[in-house]
Parts: C-alpha cells; sequence; structure tokens
C-alpha cells in the first residue's frame, strides 16, 4: 500500500491532463456503445419497417461520434504518453538525486550496470504503466459496466450465463499470474547482469586489448547473455500458458453464447434482431475483460520497476548529524583520535590511530598495500562514517561527527594515481573544482598545473573534448588536469593517494612540480609507494596491518633501521640494479 501511494504522488503535478485524459477515455467508452445499439435498432426497427431515412441519419451520426472519438483517442494517446514521460522523468532526476547522496559504501555493493538499469528500462516500464494504467481501468470498467446492462437489457439470462465465465478467467489468470511475476522478475535481474557486463567490458576495452583478451570478455558476456535467455524462456513459458488459459476462456464464452443464444431464438425467448445485437455486443464485455487481463503483464512489469526503484529510493542517504555546524576560517590542522575502522563489520582495517598533523605541515604515509593507507584518507572527508567507539577525527580541533559533510569536503583536494575526468572538454572538467571560476582563474588554475601549454596545444585549446575518462590525453596530462581542478577549488587540506606513482620517471618529476606547487601553505597528506617524493615530508608515518609501527622524519627513521629504512633500501637497491642492467 505504501509502494501505490509513493506511485500516486508522481500523478499530483499532472492533475488536470491526468483529469482531461480520463474524460476523454470516458467519452471514448460511451460512443463503443453507440453500434451495437444501432444496430439493435436498425434490425428489430428501421429495416423492417423500411425507415430509410432513419438508416440513413444512424450511419451518419455512428460516423460523426466515430470521428469524434478518433480525435479523442489521439487525445489520449498523445496527452497519455506525456504523462507517463514526464512522470517517468520526475522519478529518474529524483533517482540520479538520490544516488548523488548515498555513501561511497552502496557503491561498494552494486554494480554501475545494474544501477544504470533502475534509471533506463526500469523506470521505461513505470512510465508505460503510469500512461496504460488508468486509461486501461477507466475504459474496460466502464464498458464491462455498460455493455452488462445493456446485454441484460436484451436478455437478463443470456447475460448471467457469459457472465458466470468471468470467475473462471479470473480464477486462472490469477493462478498464471504468479509465476509469470516471478519469471519476469527473474528476467529483469538478468538484464541488468548483461548490462553490468557490457558498462564493465565496454569501459576496460583497452585493458582487454592489451591483454589480447576478447575471447574471455565474449566467454563472460555468454554466461549473462545465456542466462537472460534462460530467464527470457521462463518468463514467455509463463506468459504463454497465461495468455493462451485466458484466451481459451474467452472462446467458450462465444461458444455459450451461440449456443445458448440459438436454444433461446428456437424457444421464441429472443428475436433474431435481438440475437444478432447480442453476439455483436457480446465483445463489448469479453474484450474489455480480455484488456484487464493482459494488463496484468503490464502492471506487473511496472510494478516490479517501481519497486526496484523504491528500492534505491529507500537506501539510506548521507546525512549530517543533527545540530551539524559548517567548517569555516579553516587552518588546516588535522588529528586522527584512536581510530579504528572496519568495512562491513569484516576484520578491522585501522586499529588506534593517532596523529596529529600541524597546518601547513606535510605527512607522508607508507607501508605495504592493504595496509590501511587509503582508508585513512577516505576517512578525513567523510566517505565512510567513523563507528560509535571507533574514535574521532578533527579539523581545527573540531570532530568531523559535528560538522557538515559538504564544508568539509569543500576543504580537502584529493589528488589519486587514478585521475577521472569527466566526457566533456577540458575548460569543463578544470571548471569542476569550482564551477563559478573565471576564465581567467581556469588559466591560472592550468598555468600553475603546468599543463597551461599542453592545452594551447591542442587543436581547441580549452574547448577540446576529452573523450570519455580523458581517453584522448596522456597519463600525465590527465593527473595535472586534475591537480589544476584541485588549484582551483583551492583547498586548505591536500590528499594525494599514490598521485605519481603510476607515471614515468620524467613525466612524474614534472608532476611532482606541480604538486609541491599545490601544497604550498596547506596542510597535505601524502600516500606514495615511491619514497624518493617524499623525503622532504615533515613526518613520515609508517603504517602496516592497521597500525602505525614507525612515525619520524626520513634521518630519524633511516637511523632506527626499522621498516622504512627497509623499504628504501630495497627500493633503491632494486633501482640501482635496473640502472646497472640497463
Amino acid at each position: 500500500m505504501d509502494l501505490f501511494r509513493r506511485f500516486l504522488n508522481y500523478y499530483k503535478p499532472h492533475k488536470l491532463m491526468l483529469a482531461g485524459d480520463m474524460l476523454a477515455s470516458l467519452f471514448i467508452s460511451v460512443i463503443g456503445m453507440v453500434y451495437p445499439v444501432m444496430t439493435r435498432n436498425m434490425l428489430n426497427i428501421y429495416i423492417p419497417e423500411r425507415q430509410y431515412a432513419a438508416i440513413v441519419i444512424s450511419g451518419v451520426s455512428v460516423l460523426v461520434l466515430y470521428t469524434i472519438r478518433m480525435l479523442l483517442r489521439y487525445f489520449v494517446q498523445y496527452y497519455g504518453h506525456v504523462i507517463g514521460v514526464r512522470m517517468q522523468s520526475q522519478m529518474r532526476r529524483d533517482l540520479f538525486s538520490h544516488l548523488q547522496r548515498l555513501p561511497y559504501s552502496f557503491y561498494d555493493n552494486h554494480e554501475t550496470g545494474r544501477i544504470m538499469t533502475r534509471i533506463t528500462s526500469d523506470l521505461f516500464e513505470v512510465a508505460e504503466l503510469a500512461h496504460h494504467g488508468p486509461e486501461n481501468l477507466l475504459i474496460s470498467s466502464v464498458m464491462i459496466i455498460l455493455s452488462f446492462t445493456y446485454l441484460a437489457s436484451i436478455d437478463w439470462v443470456l447475460t448471467l450465463i457469459i457472465f458466470a465465465c468471468v470467475p473462471i478467467l479470473v480464477f486462472v489468470s490469477v493462478h498464471y499470474r504468479k509465476g509469470m511475476k516471478k519469471a519476469f522478475d527473474d528476467r529483469r535481474r538478468s538484464n541488468a547482469t548483461i548490462n553490468a557486463a557490457v558498462e564493465s567490458s565496454v569501459t576496460g576495452i583497452r585493458v582487454t586489448k592489451a591483454f589480447v583478451n576478447s575471447e574471455t570478455e565474449v566467454r563472460k558476456f555468454k554466461v549473462g547473455d545465456d542466462q537472460f535467455v534462460s530467464a527470457s524462456r521462463a518468463a514467455y513459458k509463463a506468459m504463454a500458458k497465461f495468455h493462451s488459459s485466458t484466451s481459451f476462456v474467452t472462446d467458450i464464452f462465444n461458444v455459450f453464447i451461440l449456443i445458448a443464444g440459438g436454444l433461446f431464438l428456437y424457444a421464441g425467448r429472443i428475436t433474431f434482431g435481438d440475437y444478432s445485437t447480442f453476439i455483436v455486443s457480446v465483445n463489448l464485455f469479453i474484450n474489455p475483460v480480455t484488456t484487464l487481463i493482459q494488463f496484468m503483464e503490464q502492471f506487473q512489469n511496472g510494478v516490479s520497476g517501481f519497486r526496484r526503484f523504491a528500492e534505491i529510493m529507500d537506501e539510506k542517504p548521507e546525512e549530517d548529524a543533527p545540530g551539524a555546524e559548517p567548517l569555516t576560517n579553516v587552518r588546516g590542522e588535522i588529528e586522527f583520535r584512536d581510530v579504528s575502522y572496519s568495512y562491513n563489520g569484516s576484520r578491522e582495517v585501522l586499529r588506534g590511530i593517532n596523529l596529529h598533523i600541524e597546518p601547513g605541515k606535510k605527512l607522508a604515509l607508507v607501508g605495504p598495500s592493504g595496509g590501511g593507507k587509503t582508508t585513512l584518507c577516505h576517512l578525513l572527508p567523510n566517505f565512510y562514517k567513523l563507528p560509535n567507539g571507533g574514535g574521532d577525527i578533527l579539523i581545527d580541533g573540531k570532530s568531523l561527527r559535528t560538522l557538515t559533510m559538504d564544508s568539509v569536503r569543500r576543504q580537502i583536494g584529493i589528488v589519486q594515481q587514478d585521475v577521472f575526468l569527466f566526457s566533456g572538454t577540458v575548460r569543463e572538467n578544470i571548471l569542476y573544482g569550482r564551477p563559478d571560476a573565471t576564465e581567467a582563474e581556469i588559466i591560472a588554475a592550468a598555468k600553475r598545473a603546468n599543463i597551461h601549454d599542453d592545452i594551447m596545444a591542442l587543436e581547441e585549446g580549452y574547448d577540446t573534448p576529452i573523450g570519455e575518462r580523458g581517453v584522448k590525453l596522456s597519463g600525465g596530462q590527465k593527473q595535472r588536469m586534475s591537480i589544476a581542478r584541485v588549484f582551483l577549488k583551492d583547498p586548505a587540506i591536500l590528499i594525494l593517494d599514490e598521485a605519481t606513482s603510476a607515471l614515468d620517471n620524467t613525466t612524474e618529476m614534472l608532476i611532482q612540480e606541480s604538486l609541491d606547487e599545490l601544497m604550498k601553505g596547506r596542510t597535505a597528506i601524502v600516500v606514495a609507494h615511491r619514497l624518493s617524493t617524499i623525503r622532504g615530508a615533515d613526518e613520515i608515518a609508517v603504517v602496516t596491518g592497521g597500525k602505525i609501527v614507525e612515525r619520524g622524519s626520513h634521518s630519524e627513521l633511516m637511523a632506527q633501521g626499522g621498516v622504512y629504512s627497509q623499504l628504501y633500501e630495497l627500493q633503491f637497491r632494486g633501482l640501482e640494479e635496473r640502472l646497472l642492467s640497463s
């Protein structure tokens, strides 16, 4: 019932258009009753009594009414679909806006392709239901009532004989609808699997080609496609049972009419004109009943799509704590107090982390992969919420729990190893740092990131399309564009997560110059595997197994001869060996 109320709420902005659509549908139903009435009069009165004028007038009247019905059907088809599309659009906007507010953890557990299915094909089914649902229910219901009343006026016993078949039809429909519901739900899920596979494969097509693994991708896709075919077969089998059974029951209607009507005519209970009219008119009763039965399939698809839409809408969005205040006048002091964290209640990734970073200082995090460095970086902008009892993180002495998330994130700039650029132009991607920036500010940010000259060398300069995820740019260019974006944002705190580890040495030096410029006057947390890039950090923390095992400057840690010293020596010994072998 709650799902139904939520669906009805999307009709509210379109009440007037919906009322017009329903009124037009009502007139269509009423006009549909004219033909059998005229037929009965023709057979019983006008033709036997040779009322030629009445015959012509009746024919012209029916033609005029059918012309009006044509116009009404145009109105219903056009404006009914407009209502459905507008409702679909509103749902799509609501869903997309809601997705923007969901936490990182949601995207950890949901594939992009499956989410896309909810936004596209699922909502299309909902739009079809939104349009055809009220129309089919109203027209069919009115036609059933009017036709039943009219048939009863001809002969109520014959009408009741036909009506006796309706419970059988309803029973058959309900019985097979259950199987059809499950089958179509399975088919929808398998369709989402295909979309997810396509999205993953297309996004990673360059990796596929690099490893010559197209056959592997085809096999993986075939698995999902086979699931879809199997689910579709089950769905269509259930649908075939449903339609063939219900069609058989409706065919029985005509058999009963033929036999019972013939006997009534033979016995003199009804006239030949009434019998002929009854045979013509009975379809006015059977067709809307059949329409309602066939509507079950569309209803099921629409309800299934809306339920999947509601599942995401019911996901709890990120919310600020009650009474949370904005972070203002940021100096950049950061403190981690006894921070512990685990994903989904599994093994702890961080255990008892304590760190203090003075404003404008640079802290480097080093250690083996999986040690918890990136998790620390994700906790600072509140991408993941610290659990109760999981310690606290403070910025300028204020707990993250008491600050609004948006205000915290506005003060934090992130440069990652895997740079994400949006499809669009160079300008649009840099502007992502601050959409209201002026052209002069964009150019200044690009110059500070050492990317301006590269941009001007492009065919259309700042208006050059960069392709999906910046495919038309080199790795170094993409990285410097992301740095320009952060320059434009001008945050007080920086997080550099393996920002140069995927680059060659020459490009790394150029990027490092940009990063050094970016870090001036800002508090910075730097995650790095290349230890040469963090020798000048104010403090280095070695994180392994979710704990900080060493802290100090480069020289202090080298003097200790511990984990950092071993990592450093191994890295540079490997570099020396590579240089000698080359």
